[in-house]
């Protein structure tokens, strides 16, 4: 297993388990105990960790992640709801949109009006949802499971064949520095191919996430026409990232 991939099992153990040490690491990553430490400093490095005696703990009490199958999709829910009628906003009948996989798309998908639509998906929650409004034709890329998403070459493969008019992103952080970023390299081919492959994209973000840094960046601020939030945000934080290339919108 190479660097990178311990570093993202690391933080999926730690996100789910909130503080782990280097013995139980060890034997579950099955490399030794000096290779878990180097791997811990890296980590603590970027902020994402703090080490303490025999193990490591979170950065924060409320650190960002990827969402765990524990994890109860309502949270921040008012947020989300205010960021998915934002781009409801945005999505006209006949609409080829793509949305990615994250808890501010489900809202989305349940806005969603059943209308004439094409709903590009690889959230398995999304697709549940979206099953059932007989009017909008559900598209899924075929791939393997990551949690609740499709994933894989032969998932990004296909949306690269697609012209989507709009593409709705979620990010787990946004940083002015390092852009829109993620715990698991995974997923990262497949977002990717919906920003190369969308005439716009935007990014559904809600105001906890910025300022925030996770492992792996997937696209710079430019990347996107807007990032949706909600009005939790400050002025002087969208202000911030207004300076830094992107438009920040909020109701």
């Amino acid at each position: 297993m190479n660097s990178l991939r311990r570093y993202e099992k690391i933080m999926e153990l730690l996100l789910a388990k909130k503080e782990i040490t280097v013995a139980d690491l060890s034997e579950t990553l099955t490399v030794t105990g000096k290779t878990i430490r180097e791997d811990l400093a890296k980590l603590e490095e970027k902020g994402l960790l703090m080490r303490v005696h025999g193990g490591a703990v979170l950065a924060q009490s409320d650190q960002l992640g990827i969402l765990s199958q524990k994890e109860p999709l309502i949270k921040n829910a008012s947020a989300k709801e205010e960021i998915a009628e934002l781009a409801i906003g945005l999505i006209e009948p006949n609409d080829i949109i793509a949305l990615d996989g994250g808890s501010t798309t489900l809202e989305i998908a349940k806005k969603l009006a059943n209308q004439p639509l094409t709903v590009v998906t690889n959230d398995v929650y999304i697709i549940g949802e979206l099953a059932r409004k007989d009017e909008i034709r559900l598209v899924v890329p075929g791939g393997y499971r990551v949690r609740n998403m499709l994933a894989g070459a032969e998932s990004t493969a296909y949306i690269k064949k697609l012209n989507i008019q709009k593409a709705f992103l979620s990010s787990t952080a946004v940083h002015p520095e390092y852009g829109f970023t993620i715990y698991t390299g995974d997923l990262i081919d497949f977002k990717r191919a919906l920003i190369e492959s969308a005439r716009t994209a935007y990014a559904v973000v809600d105001h906890h996430k910025f300022g925030q840094c996770a492992l792996l960046t997937f696209a710079h601020l430019t990347d996107v026409e807007a990032i949706l939030t909600d009005k939790g945000i400050s002025s002087e934080t969208s202000e911030l990232f207004r300076q830094a290339g992107v438009r920040v919108e909020y109701n």
